[in-house]
């Protein structure tokens, strides 16, 4: 993909073209990379999550929602790599898709940052817990 990749991440980026879900569990290669498509499942690569430095997952357009469940999977699975969204990802969306447990992001079409800053800022507290660090606004109150 030739899209500009955002990173929320300290670590070198991982440059690796990423495999197929199909192919790597073939066992076909010994990528580090890997690509979820939508409908495939992502606890099939539960197993293998130590020798990934990066799974990418497939946003065929933006209403469809099973990358999400793909991310939080890997994450409560124990996945502490480079989690990436492509395809159709909207601006608005990746405030939603970092607390799911996306990390870095290469989207179909070009991102305005000022306005990805503005969606990321725009809701300070969260109602629940999810894959980021934030704590529900409950929490802090009756901790």
């Amino acid at each position: 993909m030739g899209e500009t990749i955002l990173r929320f991440r300290d670590d070198e980026p991982h440059d690796e073209p990423a495999e197929t879900l199909d192919s790597f569990l073939a066992g076909k290669s010994n990528a580090t990379a890997v690509r979820i498509e939508a409908g495939d499942d992502a606890r099939a690569l539960l197993p293998h999550i130590e020798q990934l430095a990066l799974i990418e997952v497939s946003f065929p357009g933006f209403r469809d929602g099973r990358g999400y469940s793909a991310a939080r999977v890997l994450r409560e699975g124990g996945y502490n790599g480079e989690l990436r969204a492509a395809g159709d990802v909207l601006v608005d969306q990746i405030p939603l898709m970092r607390r799911c447990g996306f990390d870095s992001f290469a989207p179909e079409a070009p991102v305005d940052i000022a306005v990805l800053q503005t969606a990321l800022d725009r809701y300070d507290q969260v109602y629940q817990r999810a894959a980021d660090p934030r704590l529900p606004v409950w929490k802090m109150r009756h901790g």
